[in-house]
């Protein structure tokens, strides 16, 4: 079973069309797409394991380290590059996502949100860094390097003039999935960006 997130961003890919997949995996959501969408899909991985399961799926797979850029793809060479939940361990995720809407004609963004009200219970009630289910590592072992909020991300995509086609949010509960509509920046656990190149941003978040 895909996490929530996977199957929320499917919605965002268009039948037959050319995907690739930053930080890909296990090749899970690419073998999803082929399957339901016939996608042509690729993903890029640098973990060996994973690069095995990826192939063990028969999923296309491509060893490279995302934080040395994209420069070896063409422009518009994709209709949508799709990066999961690697945007907060990247070194500069905003010139990884110039080059996602370079090299791609829409882009999908998913990320754990930082300024959740669990994980900023935890650290008012705590006095140390969360570890959720989200941010499930300690401190000095963590590959995240950039915590990033709903409205982090999208004060970015203003400065960037980045157009934000959707947004959805993922959340542990039922009150909480229906409040993360209103007031994501609060209440989402995960959010769930759908982006092209030129700006029409939705409105201000909480």
């Amino acid at each position: 079973m895909l996490r929530v997130d996977l199957e929320i961003l499917q919605k965002w890919i268009a039948p037959d069309s050319r995907v690739l997949d930053l930080g890909c995996g296990d090749g899970a959501l690419l073998e999803r797409l082929r399957e339901s969408l016939n996608v042509e899909g690729y993903g890029l991985e640098i973990d060996p394991e994973r690069i095995t399961a990826c192939i063990a799926r028969g999923v296309n797979v491509i060893e490279t380290d995302i934080n040395k850029g994209l420069a070896h793809f063409p422009d518009n060479s994709f209709d949508t590059v799709v990066m999961t939940n690697s945007l907060q361990a990247l070194k500069r995720p905003d010139l990884t996502i110039d080059e996602m809407l370079r090299i791609g004609k829409e882009c999908v963004v998913t990320f754990p949100n930082f300024g959740a009200l669990r994980t900023r219970l935890y650290l008012a009630a705590r006095g140390r860094m969360p570890v959720t289910k989200q941010l499930s590592y300690q401190w000095y072992d963590t590959p995240n390097i950039h915590f990033c909020t709903v409205r982090d991300f999208e004060a970015l995509c203003r400065e960037k003039t980045i157009r934000i086609l959707d947004r959805a949010t993922v959340a542990s509960t039922a009150i909480e999935r229906q409040l993360s509509g209103i007031w994501p920046n609060l209440f989402a656990e995960t959010a769930i960006y759908h982006l092209s190149k030129h700006q029409n941003n939705t409105g201000d978040t909480r």
